[in-house]
């Protein structure tokens, strides 16, 4: 996509939409090719972003956005199909892609994933699976379609032929406190997802303290913005609010919410009821979205057996292989994956059930640990993070249930992180009741 020189003079369309004013299609699309080829320089990119951040974009232009960066590279073909996906807005200790997307594939989606890592308070999925040795996260593009051909889903990261545009918009974003802008957020996401060659994509939307968006009603009008653009893409879709007031699943760090993965694939009846719930209704609305079910109770039957006969469990077992990490994995996890020096059981001053929990604090106490990244060129440490984390309305305290099992590299860092959960946990009366699933768009 290079730019025409002469064409447009960028900072004329720039000044237009900072003074509120739309841009055409075309014009859009001269923005983008220019943000990918470098023909557009770091400050007119930064003002652009800042421009869309205070102006916003209406329906059009957010859908001229998106596609232009999808087309901005490579945009994947598959045979066979229906070519499915999710795409989570992040929370602490969400685990659901790597169990959703085995799930899908044993019931006949094709699901080529492309995740993304950490940043802030809120895990993600590539630094979870680089914790299992030897997993290529990014492969070539023939090594992927490899993958997806004989296991049917593949959880990778973006590659550098993949929606090239957004790759640096958003690293300007970062440097210029535009993250936050729902149509710039809307085209990052659905740019790498769009490029996968999608038929359909189901949102995990999160809300409550742990989420991107705490507020729900962000969190929904954020669903919206997504659900309207892929459908003017041409893509089926639909967003589901899911809840983020506590830690999704007992666990939050890299190889400790493998393990739990890896365990809830093997063992879905003894896996953590909330997490099952969030998996099987992302599932369900996405082979019904791609046509695999006519209605939501046969595809959430579907889902539920594929897991509960262990063909989900078979399919990333052959994913992990396939890209080249343990063929024993499932049988033996702990054998592989890494584990801290340092256990503590971080206890509350007194017993009482949990009322409330501050989730992003939760998370933040991971980073602290090394399970995340205070800059985007940091190491993660993947053997720290939390096992065992209460939920609300449970009873903790001093010889009964701790807060959290802390795992460490040292006992310094298991005693800040233990002082954290306790600032983090809030305990007392019953805790306000929040939807756990709600499907908004």
């Amino acid at each position: 996509m290079a730019t025409e020189p002469g064409r447009f003079i960028p900072q004329e369309l720039i000044r237009r939409k900072r003074d509120g004013g739309a841009l055409t299609g075309e014009e859009i699309g001269f923005l983008v090719a220019g943000i990918a080829d470098g023909s557009l320089s770091d400050g007119q990119v930064a003002a652009l972003a800042m421009a869309i951040f205070f102006r916003d974009l209406d329906a059009s232009e957010r859908v001229a956005l998106t596609t232009g960066m999808r087309d901005s590279g490579t945009v994947l073909r598959w045979d066979g199909g229906p070519v499915l996906d999710k795409h989570s807005t992040g929370g602490v200790g969400d685990k659901v892609s790597l169990l959703l997307a085995p799930i899908v594939a044993a019931c006949g989606g094709v699901v080529p994933m492309i995740s993304g890592r950490g940043l802030g308070h809120t895990g993600g999925t590539l630094d979870k699976l680089d914790a299992i040795p030897g997993y290529d996260s990014t492969p070539s593009l023939d090594t992927l379609r490899a993958v997806v051909r004989d296991a049917g889903c593949a959880i990778v990261g973006q590659t550098a032929d993949l929606a090239p545009a957004d790759r640096r918009l958003y690293a300007l974003r970062d440097a210029t406190a535009t993250v936050e802008s729902i149509p710039l957020i809307v085209a990052s996401i659905l740019s790498k997802k769009l490029a996968e060659g999608l038929d359909a994509l189901v949102m995990d939307v999160k809300a409550g303290s742990g989420a991107f968006l705490p507020e729900r009603a962000r969190s929904a009008e954020l669903a919206r913005a997504i659900v309207g653009v892929a459908r003017g893409a041409g893509v089926a879709c639909e967003a589901l609010l899911t809840d983020m007031n506590q830690v999704l699943g007992r666990t939050a760090g890299n190889a400790v919410e493998v393990r739990e993965s890896l365990e809830a694939l093997a063992h879905p009846r003894t896996a953590d009821p909330r997490l099952i719930e969030v998996t099987l209704a992302l599932a369900a609305t996405l082979l019904r979205l791609g046509g695999l079910h006519a209605d939501e109770a046969a595809a959430r039957a579907a889902a539920g057996r594929a897991l509960a006969s262990g063909a989900a469990a078979e399919r990333f077992a052959r994913m992990a292989a396939a890209l080249g990490g343990p063929r024993d994995l499932l049988d033996d996890p702990t054998r592989h994956l890494p584990a801290a020096a340092h256990v503590l059981e971080a206890f509350p001053a007194e017993t009482a059930r949990v009322q409330r929990i501050d989730v992003r604090a939760v998370g933040v106490a991971v980073l602290e640990l090394g399970g995340g990244r205070r800059r985007e060129d940091d190491a993660v440490d993947h053997a720290v993070g939390l096992t065992d984390v209460a939920a609300l309305g449970e009873e903790v305290g001093p010889g009964g249930r701790p807060l959290a099992v802390v795992h460490a590299r040292t006992g310094a860092a298991a005693e800040l992180a233990a002082q954290r959960l306790r600032d983090a946990f809030a305990l007392g009366g019953p805790p306000a009741e929040t939807p756990l699933v709600e499907r908004v768009a």
